[in-house]
């Protein structure tokens, strides 16, 4: 089942996403999520109209997508930037697709025209993923992200909403 995430969820969400920040390279941030950081952080979002899901089976959290506008300024407002992330037992069952479902028709409800991804350039089955639900890639910018000691390529990708 997918649904709103709520403040309750913010531990779940931070266990899934801090084994890939410390872990892998998916993810360009080194800092791991704090729960109580994640209460606020989705408080923030829905104060401004946007929203985290989650995707949930007997009970547990196995995902979490979110978004937000993809930079600041009034010019931005109707474009956002997702984060979508399932754990590791999750993946290949069809949660992603759900989860970006359900970011993509509230993003579309509230008046985006757009969602861009950034992806790893470490990370090909996120590219495919995105490719799959139909994002065009549109620039792979070299050497502009720094984790674990070396560079890594960051390919940016848009689906019209």
């Amino acid at each position: 089942m997918i649904r709103l995430a709520g403040a309750w969820d913010a531990g779940d969400i931070a266990s899934i996403w801090n084994p890939v920040i410390r872990e892998t390279a998916i993810t360009f941030n080194a800092v791991e999520k704090d729960p109580d950081e994640l209460v606020r952080f989705m408080a923030a979002r829905a104060d401004a109209g946007q929203a985290t899901f989650v995707a949930e089976e007997d009970g547990a959290v196995l995902g979490f997508a979110t978004y937000g506008q993809f930079r600041g300024g009034v010019g931005y407002a109707r474009t956002m930037e997702h984060t979508v992330m399932l754990a590791e037992a999750a993946r290949g069952r069809g949660l992603g697709r759900g989860l970006m479902a359900a970011v993509e028709d509230h993003a579309r409800a509230g008046g985006a025209h757009s969602m861009i991804a950034g992806v790893s350039g470490d990370n090909p089955d996120g590219v495919a993923f995105h490719a799959a639900l139909g994002y065009v890639e549109l620039a792979r910018l070299p050497e502009v992200g720094w984790k674990n000691g070396r560079w890594l390529d960051l390919v940016l990708m848009q689906k019209k909403l």
